[in-house]
């Protein structure tokens, strides 16, 4: 997939996702997705380096994404690796399960000879408070700042119709950065009210 570069003057949040071959610890990933705060996007099919034999049955299932259409469809993983070290670094990428998508992007970067730390992954639930704290800080007291946004971030989860994940990774992703915006514009709808009120 070919992709035109896209020029970032300044640090954003992403939202990724990984699919992988299994949930073992031989597994690797499959597809790889990323959404900017801004909304653009990336997706790719991963064809798998040699080494990655690794493959789970339930797991095809699951995500419909099959050895063949990797072999067929998917971009070679050092060129996947190489445009996320490209298009991510300098930025807060985030991942709802970071410690099974950090797994899989180590598995990428280290079979594409690139430092496994390049890129860091941290849970997307930090950038949910990130969000509700940079709104909320300068119209709420700072002893019931952490209630406060407790309270927001609840009443989010409790709005979103949450459904089953899509198991694709830029559905997954798209899903996050929307949970994200859902965030950001409750969060900004409480700050006017109390800029009102005040």
């Amino acid at each position: 997939m070919l992709i035109t570069p896209s020029i970032v003057s300044s640090p954003m949040f992403v939202f990724l996702d990984f699919e992988a071959s299994s949930l073992a610890k031989l597994s690797y990933p499959i597809e790889v997705a990323w959404v900017f705060e801004d909304g653009r996007s990336e997706a790719y099919l991963i064809r798998p380096a040699s080494q990655w034999t690794d493959w789970d049955v339930e797991a095809e299932a699951i995500h419909g994404i099959s050895r063949e259409m990797l072999e067929r469809d998917g971009s070679p993983h050092d060129v996947v690796a190489r445009r996320m070290v490209d298009q991510l670094s300098g930025h807060s990428l985030f991942a709802s399960s970071p410690s099974w998508d950090g797994k899989w992007l180590s598995a990428l970067l280290r079979a594409a000879k690139l430092p496994r730390h390049a890129l860091r992954l941290r849970d997307t639930e930090e950038a949910r408070v990130e969000a509700a704290r940079r709104h909320l800080a300068p119209v709420v007291p700072s002893e019931r700042l952490h209630i406060e946004i407790d309270d927001l971030l609840t009443l989010v989860d409790v709005r979103r119709e949450e459904g089953e994940p899509v198991h694709r990774a830029l559905a997954d992703a798209q899903d996050e950065h929307r949970h994200w915006l859902d965030v950001v514009s409750q969060a900004e709808a409480i700050a006017r009210k109390a800029g009102r009120d005040g």
